[in-house]
């Protein structure tokens, strides 16, 4: 694992109060693909990094699905869909 000396080198450093003045410029340079690490009073104390892919919603529907979903249809069911 990679100490903290190592990470700062491979890396963007910027301050808190830079962070918060800059953030949406930081978040563009995130995006395309740059690692920003966060520091205060020049000690390391967060990474910026993009995540891997924005979370989705799958469906429409809240909630949870019983387990009769997941039960075999009947043949005469399974006989229209063909």
């Amino acid at each position: 694992m990679l100490d903290q000396l190592n990470l700062v080198c491979m890396v963007n450093q910027v301050n808190v109060q830079e962070a918060k003045t800059r953030l949406s410029q930081l978040l563009a340079r995130v995006e395309a693909g740059e690692e920003i690490v966060i520091a205060r009073g020049g000690k390391p104390v967060a990474r910026l990094v993009a995540v891997a892919s924005p979370p989705r919603a799958v469906g429409f529907v809240t909630g949870r699905l019983g387990e009769e979903f997941f039960a075999a249809l009947p043949d005469d069911e399974l006989d229209g869909w063909s």
